[in-house]
């Protein structure tokens, strides 16, 4: 059977991945009028977030199953077999070990085969000829792995030459022109989707010199560390501590959470200010830096502490305890501490 037709008889069931942008939603649309039974699943790591894909499962009606990434996508940045891109996104081996805990998913289930949104040559590293193919073999997936909006310009998979998937109507997508993705959008009413641009932090620039430092210092097999990757403000201190600097409640929870035997978290005491964690051993001279950085940072006096001198509170898992200043320190000491 060369796959031409669907046969007669039971559907290809399968996972396809969902990320929420237009592609993988198309994808999904596209599956299913080729007479497949789609599940979408999607995995969830610090560097990208289910949400969108949750809002376009619910919009096509499609079940959705979520998977957590951490720990695969911290062991690839560690050693990619293929190297980064442009910053700290390691995307044929992620996309990979995707794919190869898709197809473990699938062949639990007894299931036909796992499908992707990738559009052949829409990304010119990570989409050519020569990238799919990496993915297809590395991922132990080859035969099973689907890619439904390009299918016909690439070789026939086995539930198409099975018959189980009409190939006649997968698509032959190709390119960077996103008009024939708009106008598939507009015949299947998906109207709710990102910019086909960003969505991971690893390619962003200034998360990828974060990603670096804690790699060079602290290391990765800390998931928590990994997980406050997404605060922003950084200090790394003469003597080698890191300094984690909250900039709203939320964040300063999160430290205040993230706090734990070996850690040192400091909080304003008599100031209206952030919350700042140490994540591991550090020397006095770099504490009371840090105790100087959540000085400088924060804002007007507590009530009632006016007569007090600016005080942060320094706790670790032996001792709580304040360092008090003369007066608040001025930021521009600490900026050539911060890591960009």
């Amino acid at each position: 059977m060369d796959g031409s037709a669907q046969r007669p008889g039971r559907k290809a069931r399968g996972f396809s991945l969902l990320s929420g942008g237009l592609d993988s939603q198309l994808a999904i649309c596209v599956l299913r009028e080729a007479g497949a039974e789609v599940e979408a699943l999607v995995f969830a790591t610090p560097f990208f977030t289910p949400d969108a894909a949750r809002r376009a499962a619910d919009a096509l009606g499609v079940p959705l199953s979520v998977c957590d990434f951490t720990a695969d996508i911290v062991d690839i940045i560690k050693h990619p077999p293929h190297g980064f891109g442009s910053a700290m996104n390691p995307c044929i081996d992620c996309h990979a070990a995707m794919i190869r805990r898709a197809g473990e998913m699938m062949r639990e289930r007894g299931w036909d085969f796992v499908a992707t949104g990738e559009v052949l040559n829409q990304r010119p590293m990570s989409q050519n000829r020569q990238s799919l193919g990496v993915v297809a073999k590395s991922s132990g997936l080859a035969g099973r792995l689907l890619r439904p909006l390009c299918a016909q310009l690439l070789e026939p998979t086995v539930p198409e030459l099975e018959g189980l998937i009409d190939r006649s109507k997968l698509l032959a997508l190709s390119g960077r022109r996103r008009d024939p993705q708009f106008a598939l959008a507009e015949r299947f009413g998906v109207r709710d989707f990102p910019s086909p641009a960003g969505g991971c932090k690893l390619t962003e620039k200034g998360f990828g010199n974060r990603l670096r430092d804690l790699m060079e210092h602290e290391g990765l097999d800390e998931l928590r560390l990994v997980k406050l990757l997404a605060i922003a403000r950084r200090f790394r201190l003469p003597g080698g501590a890191g300094v984690i600097l909250g900039r709203d409640a939320a964040e300063n929870k999160a430290l205040q959470e993230a706090f734990a035997p070996g850690f040192v978290l400091l909080e304003p005491a008599t100031m209206v200010g952030p919350a700042a964690l140490v994540p591991g051993a550090a020397s006095e001279s770099d504490i009371r830096a840090a105790a100087g950085i959540v000085a400088a940072w924060s804002g007007r006096m507590r009530d009632g502490c006016g007569d007090r001198p600016p005080a942060v509170r320094v706790r670790t898992a032996d001792e709580t305890r304040e360092i008090a200043f003369p007066s608040r320190p001025e930021r521009g000491e600490y900026l050539g501490f911060q890591i960009l």
